[in-house]
């Protein structure tokens, strides 16, 4: 496993470990941030702030195993989102091994940088060639990603995208999002197209929507947490939580895992990137816990 690490990466603040049998990426900042990141989809597992306050949901029913999607935390979905094409739902990227490329501390936080480039097994299922890099920074009470896509190919492509952040609450019907108020929206539980008219968006079962050109600042509250999400370069926002119905059919979550969750998710979908040849896309997601 210790050929995933570089020599650059050889900082204190990252540390190789094993992790349910995968190998995964202990990353910590001096303030004692923390972030645990699966080479497996470059995907961010846990959160923490300074004495251990989790902020991400993590199913302790989740699978570890080579090409199977771990249930919670934040996937990275690229370049297909759901079932919209041909793909594996999902696309790729989840399910295939990333590199550490780079890891470093500063006084304030700590940052990682993964990469994925594509291979016999991605061409065989999408025939572009393509380099992709996920940068994770974590401090005291933030947690910034950065997804860089890069059209290496002779022609253009186009894909959609998603961070797809499962974000801990302490009960369901106690969360309240709030910035989604106006916008279109896709309802995919229901099968209809609305304008969401409430200003604050609350659920206690399923809910399924993709919000269009949602690129706005969104706040969760969580009884006495809240927390603000910001993008730029992600256009919508999907909102999912399966609710008790649907969480009780999913043999890697528990029965009631769904009260403690709710996906609030940056993603391109509406209008799929359309990258030329050479060129690159990012796309930055931002979650900053908010003192009371």
């Amino acid at each position: 496993m210790a050929s995933h690490l570089t020599a650059a990466s050889s900082s204190s603040c990252a540390q190789l470990i094993d992790w349910q049998g995968q190998p995964a990426i202990s990353l910590r900042a001096p303030d004692g941030a923390s972030a645990l990141i699966l080479l497996q989809g470059a995907q961010i597992l846990s959160w923490q702030r300074p004495g251990g306050q989790e902020q991400l949901y993590l199913s302790d029913q989740a699978v570890y195993a080579t090409g199977q999607p771990v249930r919670g935390g934040v996937p990275v979905i690229f370049p297909q989102f759901e079932n919209r094409g041909p793909l594996p739902r999902h696309g790729f990227a989840r399910t295939t091994r990333w590199t550490l490329e780079y890891a470093t501390a500063s006084r304030l936080d700590a940052l990682a940088v993964l990469a994925l480039q594509d291979n016999d097994a991605t061409l065989a299922l999408w025939p572009h060639t393509f380099g992709a890099e996920l940068t994770v920074r974590v401090s005291a009470n933030r947690l910034d990603l950065e997804l860089a896509i890069n059209n290496s190919s002779l022609a253009s492509f186009e894909f959609t995208a998603a961070l797809h952040t499962y974000l801990q609450v302490d009960a369901l019907a106690h969360a309240r999002l709030d910035g989604l108020h106006r916008l279109r929206y896709q309802d995919n539980v229901r099968g209809t197209e609305q304008i969401e008219i409430y200003e604050t968006l609350q659920t206690t079962g399923e809910i399924d929507r993709v919000y269009f050109d949602a690129a706005r600042e969104l706040i969760l509250s969580d009884g006495g947490r809240r927390r603000r999400i910001s993008m730029v370069g992600f256009h919508d926002v999907v909102v999912w939580n399966p609710g008790p119905e649907r969480c009780a059919m999913l043999a890697d979550m528990p029965t009631e895992g769904y009260q403690h969750m709710l996906c609030v998710e940056s993603a391109v979908i509406g209008a799929p990137i359309a990258l030329e040849a050479g060129a690159e896309w990012v796309g930055r997601q931002s979650i900053e816990y908010l003192e009371p």
